[in-house]
């Protein structure tokens, strides 16, 4: 059976002085960090001798500027793909990733009847279910081969605990998704065979800006 990886690479760094929770809003870009971020994957990557035949980003700015030297390191074009999105989310645009205490006011209480759908954004079912259609589709459109789909901390997280079979009501604050991480899934064939998770560009990650920019 044919081995192919699919490789979840979430965005580099993005600057963000004001600690906004960023969402979906456009024109968030990559910080200098957060480009240099990108290039050490790319050359992770490509000096590693990777078989990557096909670079897939959400169309949002900042995994659009992270997947760009993974692509050019390649020689390929990228592609893009809304299945990639960030999560939706109530609290866009707003300071609360940064400053959670605000949650305390009453305006915000009607969202947070339910953390385990969470009920102040998009479901996490419905997250899971589109990432693993845009990943079933690199599967099988380059068996045998590697794909890098750029996305997004918790579209990411998210997917990983679908494939390990975990519950996906979880803490935020344990995430295992930094900065310009890659969440490798292999498959033999149709089969998910296992991930490997790993931090190319782990030498930029401290003093890094590294609020999710969905809840």
């Amino acid at each position: 059976m044919a081995t192919t990886t699919v490789h979840l690479m979430r965005h580099g760094e993005v600057h963000n002085p004001d600690g906004v929770l960023y969402g979906r809003i456009a024109g968030y870009r990559l910080s200098e960090r957060g480009l240099e971020m990108a290039r050490r994957v790319a050359t992770h990557l490509s000096d590693a001798g990777r078989d990557v035949v096909a670079v897939v980003a959400s169309p949002l700015q900042r995994a659009q500027e992270t997947a760009t030297p993974v692509a050019d390191a390649f020689g390929l074009e990228l592609a893009s793909d809304e299945r990639l999105l960030e999560a939706g989310n109530f609290f866009e645009g707003s300071t609360i990733g940064s400053r959670p205490g605000q949650l305390a006011h009453p305006r915000y209480w009607r969202y947070l009847w339910n953390p385990l759908r969470p009920s102040w954004g998009e479901a996490y079912t419905l997250q899971v279910a589109r990432m693993r259609a845009a990943v079933d589709d690199a599967r099988q459109a380059y068996a045998g081969r590697e794909v890098v789909l750029v996305s997004h901390q918790l579209p990411v997280w998210l997917t990983r605990r679908s494939f390990e079979g975990r519950t996906l009501a979880h803490d935020p604050r344990r995430r295992q998704c930094t900065l310009a991480s890659l969440t490798s899934l292999t498959f033999d064939g149709d089969r998910f065979a296992g991930l490997h998770y790993s931090e190319p560009a782990a030498e930029l990650l401290a003093g890094a800006n590294q609020l999710p920019g969905a809840l």
